[in-house]
């Protein structure tokens, strides 16, 4: 089999979050997976914030909304600025290595293209680059932490 179809195969993997493919051409066959052989898949649960039960009959309030983690400005929907999101599952990494300099912290000027921080997926460490010049006003990722595709990192302002 072509390494380009087995690149190709990787990228389709990741892409879709599916945990195993297995892919056979006459007699060869390739099987990429993204846990070690003989370990089994995390199983994960997925409950959205939006979906809480409702109030019971004489209940007072709601209950409260849980609150996101941030090493900064709060995140809310009011804050103004451009938004840099996640483009894929993976780890969030604020420096090149852990006892290296952050890329940015808050107030940094950055330009197009400036490396804001590293995702690391499936073993491979992904530059995110800012798509918009000014000054960081907000980091909603802590270093270490999972992110997931679409996630807000960043606000430039």
């Amino acid at each position: 089999m072509d390494i380009r179809k087995v690149k190709k195969l990787i990228e389709l993997l990741e892409e879709s979050g599916i945990a195993e493919l297995e892919i056979s051409e006459g007699e060869e066959t390739v099987r990429i997976s993204r846990y070690p052989r003989g370990g089994a898949a995390p199983v994960m649960q997925y409950q959205p914030a939006a979906l809480a039960p409702p109030p019971l009959p004489g209940s007072l309030a709601p209950p409260a909304a849980p609150q996101a983690a941030t090493s900064g400005a709060a995140p809310s929907g009011a804050q103004a600025g451009h938004t840099v999101v996640s483009p894929m599952v993976g780890t969030y990494y604020s420096s090149s290595s852990p006892g290296a300099k952050v890329f940015v912290e808050i107030g940094t000027e950055v330009k197009v293209g400036q490396t804001l921080c590293i995702i690391e997926a499936m073993k491979m460490m992904n530059q995110i680059e800012s798509d918009k010049a000014g000054r960081i006003v907000a980091i909603l990722a802590n270093n270490g932490d999972p992110v997931e595709f679409g996630q807000p990192l960043f606000i430039i302002e």
